[in-house]
């Protein structure tokens, strides 16, 4: 999925449709994984159109947003970590599928057959499905897979909140598939099952009838993203709900699902939501004695620990009281408003790279994936009042600048040149002033 020249375009038709698995086999086979579509990536104005109707439906319907500007970034910020890797090598779901198709394969189903198709469509979900539950009950893969979690909303935004980490792992349960399932198949699918999830993570769908048997929906993944205890350890399935009623992880949505993490991280710093919990295993690992146990540490559950089984005591997990409170920033609205702005200028510059990905250089490309990573964490920063915001966002607006002036970074009205280059050199001054102010007077929370 490299080579755009070789790829079809794909119609508004086609973009809606591929949200909700309703594409058709004679549309969507192609010969060769080079010729399968970016949806993903194609997918970008579907997700924003989306979330804005979301936003309408539920300030309609409910008097008040289903989101929270500081949950929103973070989730974004992930989701566009998640993707900066694919800016330097293909994804290692393709790349591992295709090296044992080409070396190991036993035999070769016809890639234009319907009947690869679909049998394409059940074993992608089959594998998403243990993917997935291993996910939650191995701790190097919740490592991961935690990232997803961690919001304490539960919108469409949340759909995007991706692991960096994720891929590394999910990449062994679809292997099998490649001794006899061609990669075009396979690469079409993978990117479907994802783009099916992204629409059920919604409150504003509230039971979909016969469908809520077969189809895993808004419901049913509300109970996945729940930290009640009957909502622990339930519903799976990626676009099928039935692995879930066949394997006996399904549960119904009962009482009102709270979100979250058991263990609240309470920070919108997106390299920390990203990591935490690797760090977590590291202290927890060395800590722990005995070889076994340490073993243990790695590949049980999050919650083992030594004397308890595999996936930890039910009992231990804390009880939800319906009256939680949502980790929310403490900036004003002032600050809220300029990180807003502060993400809308590094999206259309993130976006600008991945369009020219082929005409830019390797280190031009590392260059500016870390500028990214330093605009979303100084946003983070900002969100979660660090002392040190001021200063990282100083040099932040220092580099932004420097970018705008060898021609890195253009204003999306040119005629707003001049009023791009003064809003920065103020913003300079003013993080500027407050960093020298905090390391005169101490620590401070930039309002």
């Amino acid at each position: 999925m490299k080579n755009p020249e070789a790829q079809q375009d794909v119609s508004v038709s086609q973009g809606v449709r591929m949200m909700f698995y309703m594409m058709k086999p004679n549309e969507t086979s192609f010969q060769t994984p080079e010729e399968v579509p970016d949806y993903v990536k194609k997918a970008t104005p579907v997700f924003i159109s989306f979330m804005l109707l979301e936003l309408v439906i539920s300030w309609v319907c409910k008097g008040k947003p289903l989101s929270r500007v500081d949950d929103v970034l973070t989730s974004l910020s992930a989701g566009i970590l998640s993707r900066l890797p694919s800016l330097f090598f293909r994804s290692i779901e393709v790349t591992s599928y295709i090296y044992i198709w080409e070396n190991y394969r036993f035999f070769s189903l016809p890639w234009d057959s319907p009947w690869t198709w679909y049998l394409t469509f059940l074993g992608v979900d089959f594998a998403y499905y243990w993917f997935h539950r291993m996910a939650h009950e191995v701790n190097i893969i919740w490592a991961g897979h935690q990232v997803h979690h961690s919001s304490e909303d539960y919108n469409l935004s949340t759909a995007l909140r991706q692991s960096v980490l994720q891929l590394y792992t999910s990449w062994i349960f679809y292997s099998p598939m490649a001794l006899f399932i061609p990669p075009s198949v396979y690469a079409v699918h993978l990117q479907f099952n994802l783009l099916y999830q992204f629409w059920i993570h919604t409150e504003i769908i509230n039971n979909l009838g016969p469908l809520e048997l077969i189809l895993n929906t808004p419901s049913h993944h509300r109970v996945h993203h729940g930290k009640n205890r009957y909502c622990i350890d339930k519903n799976y399935g990626g676009t099928l709900i039935i692995w879930d009623r066949i394997f006996g992880t399904f549960e119904a949505e009962k009482e009102r699902v709270i979100y979250g993490l058991t263990h609240p991280i309470n920070t919108f710093d997106p390299l920390r939501v990203q990591f935490h919990h690797l760090f977590y295993i590291w202290t927890t690992f060395w800590a722990t004695p005995g070889f076994f146990h340490k073993f243990s540490v790695i590949f049980k559950g999050p919650g083992w620990g030594p004397g308890k089984p595999r996936l930890g005591l039910s009992e231990e997990i804390p009880e939800v009281t319906g009256k939680e409170v949502p980790f929310s920033s403490s900036a004003s609205q002032l600050l809220k408003i300029y990180t807003v702005v502060q993400f809308a200028v590094m999206l259309a510059f993130y976006e600008e790279t991945f369009a020219n990905t082929a005409a830019l250089s390797q280190v031009t490309l590392l260059l500016r994936v870390l500028f990214i990573i330093l605009t979303l964490t100084s946003i983070g920063f900002l969100l979660d009042q660090r002392p040190k915001a001021a200063l990282m966002e100083t040099l932040r607006c220092l580099v932004i600048l420097m970018l705008y002036r060898f021609g890195h970074i253009k204003p999306l009205v040119p005629a707003l040149s001049f009023v791009f280059e003064i809003f920065y050199s103020i913003c300079i001054t003013f993080w500027g002033v407050r960093s020298m102010k905090l390391l005169a007077t101490g620590p401070g929370k930039p309002k």
